[in-house]
């Protein structure tokens, strides 16, 4: 009889959406985090359930047949990725399958196309958030990402192959920096300390770089070596602004107390389909850069032909897909909650010279009871829980003839498509989009439309 604690060994049968794995172990179901199918592991059980096991990955004993490659050194101790062990053509079947199957489970029709691939698989990310640490209990400073399945320790990503080389150039630079001051991190523990996190955007498409150094109150920064140390770098790109954040909230997160601009200017501009958008250091926008001109492509072929049509987009953010809308459409309005969001949204309309967006600072929930037009097209694109069960039937109720669903999160869209089902609409087609290579993560757009019932 397995016991709590017990140390089990299996082969991994499956693995779904998000990364979960399923296995068996003497008869009993076994459910767990991580893993590549074919893998035998060990694992420690955590937990029993009515009908199943929980249990948590101890060590990889052998490995899967699809582990072909380990193309990053960090592969194992770093959490930023899952799947570099994979070669990226099974890494597309195994996130296309994982899609399906939540389809299936539900029991959905779908006109499935596929998987898009990432047109850039290595260096694809243009923003990366990394924390100061150590590897090791009082070991020297580390700035990187957090250990696998830890959340005190730090691992230097040095050699990171998902980020730009000029990444990889700054983060060395600053690391190297403190640790010749002996500067002290930000013990989560404790709470005391003073380097927090460092974060580097860059436009992909014209070579501008913001780093924002994040501190608590706890200490002094000599501003003028730090700009010196780093603008005096040899990056591929230009470093064009550098911002120091004081941040002394409990909680390890970015967040601004206080925020100085240190040099140049506190935002790139990044081009896209055509269009310019302005990114601050706390804006909101797609971390890969040409997967999402393909994913809003995507999006903007399944809209059809929107000529002297009102568009909806629900959930704009920073308004992207509502500005690639814009040139063609009568009218588009964004909802958004986060108010920098709105505000960027706006000025990038102002930057692109559309005249015809307007941008609603609001929840979702509530700020659809304020519409007075009557969209042709609604976009959804929201958040990782999908759309707030209050607010989904208020959105159908706009009774549009199409819907274009963009979900980064499978798990909740197949919920949600089950609601647009009972009211009247059908599921067109579904695309996927690999907008993060090497992790669990993957993109849907869904077209959907009305079909002949259930409308007022």
């Amino acid at each position: 009889m397995v016991k709590k604690n017990d140390l089990i060994e299996f082969e991994i049968k499956e693995v779904g959406f998000p990364n979960k794995g399923k296995a068996v172990f003497e008869e009993q179901n076994i459910k767990f985090k991580g893993g590549i199918e074919g893998q035998k592991v060990q694992a420690r059980v955590s937990r029993k359930r009515k009908g199943y096991i929980e249990a948590k990955l101890v060590n990889v004993l052998e490995k899967s047949p699809l582990e072909t490659e380990i193309s990053c050194p960090h592969f194992g101790f770093c959490g930023g990725c899952t799947y570099q062990s994979l070669s990226y053509e099974n890494e597309l079947k195994l996130k296309e399958r994982q899609v399906k199957a939540l389809f299936e489970q539900e029991g959905l029709d779908i006109n499935f196309l596929g998987i898009e691939k990432s047109p850039v698989v290595g260096g694809y990310r243009n923003k990366m958030e990394y924390t100061f640490g150590d590897e090791e209990k009082d070991g020297p400073l580390a700035l990187g990402l957090h250990r696998k399945g830890r959340f005190y320790e730090v691992v230097n990503v040095g050699n990171c192959n998902i980020v730009d080389n000029d990444f990889t150039t700054i983060l060395a630079a600053v690391l190297n920096y403190f640790q010749e001051l002996n500067t002290t991190y930000y013990n989560k523990r404790s709470h005391s300390g003073f380097l927090r996190h460092l974060v580097v955007r860059k436009a992909l498409s014209t070579g501008e770089i913001l780093v924002n150094l994040v501190t608590s109150s706890q200490g002094e920064l000599d501003k003028e070596t730090f700009i010196d140390r780093l603008i005096n770098l040899s990056t591929v790109g230009k470093i064009t602004g550098i911002l120091h954040t004081t941040n002394d909230s409990l909680s390890d997160v970015v967040k601004a107390d206080k925020l100085d601009l240190l040099y140049g200017k506190d935002y790139i501009i990044e081009e896209m389909l055509g269009l310019k958008f302005n990114i601050s250091p706390f804006s909101f926008f797609q971390t890969n850069t040409f997967g999402a001109e393909k994913l809003y492509s995507i999006a903007r072929e399944f809209a059809g032909d929107i000529d002297d049509k009102i568009v909806f987009d629900l959930y704009s953010g920073t308004g992207t897909i509502a500005q690639i809308m814009a040139p063609v459409a009568k009218k588009v309005i964004g909802i958004e909650i986060v108010e920098e969001a709105v505000e960027k949204a706006r000025e990038n309309a102002k930057l692109n010279n559309l005249d015809n967006v307007e941008f609603i600072a609001g929840d979702v929930l509530k700020a659809v009871d304020e519409l007075k037009e009557k969209p042709d097209l609604i976009v959804i694109d929201p958040p990782r829980d999908g759309i707030h069960p209050k607010a989904i039937n208020k959105i159908i109720d706009f009774n549009p003839e199409v819907f274009v669903y963009v979900s980064c999160n499978p798990v909740t869209l197949v919920r949600d498509l089950k609601v647009f089902i009972e009211r009247g609409y059908k599921i067109e087609k579904v695309k996927c989009m690999d907008q993060f290579p090497r992790t669990p993560h993957v993109e849907s757009i869904v077209l959907i439309t009305y079909c002949g019932f259930g409308k007022e």
